[in-house]
């Protein structure tokens, strides 16, 4: 179970990058008429807590 917990901190962590990247590129696009339907600030919140949570978990079983 460590592993798999490990691995969902990993995971969340790279979503995390991925979303704020895409916020930091949404923030910055040329056409201002052209905006998209992703929530990138939620979802980078909520993988940064997914995150955080799996790894204490992995911290706590070791």
């Amino acid at each position: 179970m460590q592993v798999s917990m490990l691995s969902i901190g990993i995971g969340a962590a790279v979503l995390f990058a991925i979303a704020e990247v895409a916020a930091w590129r949404r923030n910055n696009r040329r056409d201002v008429e052209q905006v998209g339907f992703m929530p990138w600030r939620g979802i980078a919140l909520a993988s940064a807590a997914i995150a955080l949570f799996a790894t204490a978990l992995w911290l706590a079983g070791r």
